[in-house]
């Protein structure tokens, strides 16, 4: 089978939205040139969509213009190499996907253990903020909620009372097992956020993690929320104004 004619076939069975390299090709067409510009062929007919140099995805069509895909297929080199999770989406797209805003933001957040400088792809700002929790499969819904809880006052279009009601429902769908380990996790975070997460808890009548919770906190130092006293009535206890 010729060079075009395989990769047209193998193009045709990706699920629309997909990015790809030339390098998804090459095990079986060892010819990198002529891939790249079987490729770049089918970018100007308009059989697939450039995403970024060496990037292409294969776009969903609807009446009102192709779809870009989505941030996750964008950003996957970045967030796992051969099979290692080296990173997870984190910021306005993890707001939106925990029901704490309804906006959609064109900068993608990306947590990892090293950050990089930021970078563009087509309509995508890709900044990176720093973990230092090791980060695993298992271990991500977690890392994004405590990010979300640490991050609150950027969240857009939302008050801390509502993100923190948010919050509240989020934490009680947790097992206890989680519970422990969001906890455990929390102190690698900034002060701010182990205190809100232990009003959080409080609210919910988990008590049993005070004590760690409280453990380093500075007990004269004051953590500005606006409006969290309307919703915790532990707030005050936790230094949160």
């Amino acid at each position: 089978m010729k060079t075009t004619d395989y990769i047209a076939v193998t193009i045709d069975r990706l699920p629309k939205g997909y990015v790809f390299t030339y390098a998804d090709f090459t095990t079986e067409v060892n010819k990198k040139e002529a891939v790249i510009k079987a490729l770049n062929r089918m970018v100007v007919s308009g059989k697939i969509s450039k995403l970024a140099k060496g990037k292409y995805y294969k776009p969903e069509q609807t009446v009102f213009g192709n779809l870009e895909p989505n941030q996750y297929q964008v950003v996957k080199d970045l967030l796992e190499v051969d099979g290692k999770i080296i990173g997870y989406l984190t910021g306005y797209s993890i707001y939106n996907q925990l029901g704490l805003t309804t906006q959609v933001s064109n900068t993608i957040q990306i947590a990892k253990n090293e950050i990089r400088p930021a970078l563009k792809r087509e309509l995508y700002t890709i900044k990176f903020i720093k973990q230092k929790n090791i980060i695993t499969k298992e271990n991500i819904a977690l890392l994004q909620l405590l990010d979300a809880i640490r991050y609150v006052k950027k969240i857009p279009d939302s008050s801390i009372a509502s993100c923190c009601l948010r919050f509240v429902s989020i934490l009680k769908t947790l097992s206890e097992k989680d519970l422990s380990t969001i906890v455990r996790l929390s102190q690698k975070y900034p002060p701010a956020t182990r205190a809100l997460l232990g009003a959080l808890l409080e609210e919910m009548g988990v008590m049993q993690f005070q004590e760690l919770l409280q453990k380093n906190l500075n007990p004269i130092t004051k953590y500005k929320l606006s409006g969290v006293q309307l919703v915790l009535k532990a707030a005050e206890k936790w230094s949160l104004l």
